[in-house]
C-alpha cells in the first residue's frame, strides 16, 4: 500500500491506522506486514464497505483521518464498479529484517548456497522456466527501468513478473524505486559470485 502526502505523515507517526481502497479484490492479507512507503504496518483487518452507508460519526472515518463520509467517497481512487474496503492496520516499530539482509554484501559460503538453492527452487516452480538469474542480471544492467519494459524484455507478462520480483525482493535480492527495480547490495553480491 501507499500513502500519499499526509497520509503518509499519520502513517508513519502511527495517527492513522484506517485507510479506504477501491480495489478489483483484496490487495492485502489480514496478519501479514507490508513495507510502505510510511514504513511497516500490519494489517489487523480487511473489509469490503459500501461507500454510500459509511456514517459520518463512524470512528474508521477518523481512524483513516477524513473529515467526513463525502470526504472518504471523494478520495477513492479506481475503477468506481470495484468494491471498497476498509483496512484497519497498526505500524510495526524496529527495523525492518529484510532491509538488515538486502544491506549485507558479505555473503559466506553457506549464505551463498542457500541462496542458488532459494534460486534453484523459484526456477523449478516457475512457468518461466530459469528465470532468477535472468531477472537479477537485467534489473542490474537497466535499473529503475519500469516493469512492464522490463516483462516485455524478459518475454513475460507483466503481473507474473512482478510477483516473480517480490519473490527476489524477499529474499533480500532486490529493491523496488518509484519506478522499476534495482539490486542491492546482497543482489549484486550475489550476481558477482556466478
Amino acid at each position: 500500500m501507499l500513502f500519499a502526502g499526509s497520509d503518509r505523515d499519520g502513517v508513519a507517526a502511527g495517527k492513522i491506522t484506517a485507510a479506504y481502497r477501491r480495489w478489483a479484490e483484496p490487495r492485502v492479507v489480514e496478519g501479514r506486514i507490508y513495507r510502505t512507503n510510511a514504513g511497516r504496518i500490519e494489517i489487523d483487518s480487511v473489509r469490503q464497505v459500501n461507500p454510500d452507508l459509511i456514517s459520518d460519526y463512524d470512528d474508521d472515518i477518523f481512524a483513516a483521518d477524513r473529515q467526513n463520509a463525502r470526504d472518504v467517497r471523494r478520495r477513492l481512487r479506481g475503477n468506481e464498479d470495484w468494491p471498497t474496503f476498509l483496512i484497519k492496520f497498526h505500524l510495526v516499530e524496529g527495523p525492518d529484517p529484510r532491509e538488515e539482509l538486502a544491506a549485507n554484501a558479505d555473503l559466506s559460503p553457506e549464505d551463498l548456497e542457500e541462496l542458488r538453492t532459494a534460486l534453484a527452487k523459484l526456477d523449478e516452480l516457475g512457468r518461466h522456466g530459469a528465470w532468477t538469474t535472468a531477472t537479477l542480471q537485467k534489473i542490474q544492467a537497466t535499473p529503475a527501468t519500469r516493469a512492464a519494459d522490463l516483462a516485455a524484455d524478459l518475454g513475460r507478462d507483466t503481473p507474473s513478473f512482478k510477483l516473480d520480483v517480490r519473490k527476489l525482493k524477499n529474499l533480500g535480492l532486490t529493491y523496488s524505486l518509484e519506478t522499476g527495480y534495482e539490486l542491492t547490495p546482497r543482489g549484486k553480491a550475489y550476481l558477482n559470485s556466478l
